[in-house]
């Protein structure tokens, strides 16, 4: 298991802003897939907007037609009817506004190393559920359709929509499948006792921390039977909340699933836990410490230091595991490890 050597694999600077006047500040949280011979990457690709001095400009977006366009709104920070929030965003005339917006954007690989980066972006805010943005893919194969689920953020706070594509090139949205406030879903990749089966995070807003929990589905769309499966544990790694990655791998021991842990003064970290095959909802086996930690320079300093977070990893033809993930919410990095490798992981 070794982080590659090139990391990070793609930067801001690798880009290019999805309007005028946006400036790229991240490309970060890759979901991960085998397409027609290539791996793409389906990156959050954060963006703001520059402005001078006594100024405050934040991207919009405008919907019509069921398309949303890139807008931007431009004020004077002495403008009696704003009021900053903070770091994040604006509140103009009792509406809020954040200081960055997401799209997902794909890059696109033959060797999973050298990529190159679409120029527009193939998921962008179109729906009133997502006019503050649309972060965190994951995209997973079942049959013969690639399914992805990611994060919108609204007004109305986040939750999770699923779309589907043939092609790359275009999508269809199913709607949202977990109403506010839920996200880090990992869609198993076939049916178990013919139901669709996820890991999703519901938000504890009173008793508990945010945990990871099951649900089924006989449509993807439609989904029950929840139940909580994994708690955060007592630990300077996962003290504050846990959350479900990439789709989880099929071994012939169980379902190998890698999730992330924010802990101690907000660091992320990895860990592995194995679900059963037959019944996903029970966990088999959990390690104890993080396979990966931050430790790398571009790991550690960043947009908001000290975080690593997957949610795509691909299978090579040779057995190898390569585990695509976000470097302290700005860039692409790579760790090359094995099925092998990870199950070492667990206790």
């Amino acid at each position: 298991m070794h982080r590659w050597p090139q990391n990070p694999l793609i930067t801001p600077n690798h880009v290019t802003p999805s309007a005028g006047g946006y400036r790229v500040r991240g490309a970060f949280n890759p979901g991960a897939v085998r397409y027609n011979g290539e791996i793409l990457l389906l990156m959050r690709v954060s963006e703001d907007c520059p402005c001078g001095d006594g100024e405050i400009a934040v991207p919009t977006v405008d919907i019509e037609g069921g398309r949303g366009h890139p807008g931007l709104l431009r004020l004077r920070d002495d403008d009696p009817d704003v009021h900053l929030k903070d770091t994040r965003g604006i509140v103009y005339r009792g509406r809020d506004y954040l200081s960055t917006m997401s799209h997902i954007r794909i890059a696109r690989s033959r060797d999973g190393i050298h990529f190159t980066v679409d120029d527009a972006p193939f998921i962008f805010p179109s729906t009133p559920a997502e006019i503050y943005g649309v972060e965190d893919a994951r995209v997973v194969r079942i049959d013969e359709t690639y399914y992805i689920n990611y994060t919108c953020v609204s007004p109305d706070g986040w939750a999770t929509v699923l779309a589907s594509t043939g092609d790359f090139k275009s999508i269809t949205r199913l709607g949202l499948i977990f109403h506010p406030e839920n996200k880090d879903v990992a869609i198993f990749p076939e049916r178990v006792d013919g139901k669709y089966c996820a890991l999703h995070r519901p938000n504890n807003s009173g008793f508990g921390k945010p945990s990871i929990w099951y649900a089924e589905s006989p449509d993807l769309v439609h989904w029950g039977n929840h139940r909580c499966v994994l708690r955060p544990r007592n630990t300077i790694w996962e003290e504050m909340k846990i959350g479900g990655g990439a789709p989880p791998i099929k071994t012939s021991e169980g379902w190998l699933h890698v999730y992330h842990a924010k802990g101690r003064n907000q660091v992320y970290s990895l860990f592995v836990a194995l679900h059963d095959l037959t019944q996903p909802a029970v966990v088999v086996r959990r390690g104890t410490n993080p396979f990966m930690t931050p430790e790398a320079p571009y790991e550690t300093d960043g947009f908001f230091g000290n975080v690593i977070f997957s949610n795509g990893l691909v299978e090579t033809d040779d057995g190898r595991v390569l585990l695509y993930y976000g470097a302290a919410d700005e860039s692409c990095c790579l760790v090359e490890t094995s099925v092998d490798e990870l199950m070492a992981a667990l206790d």
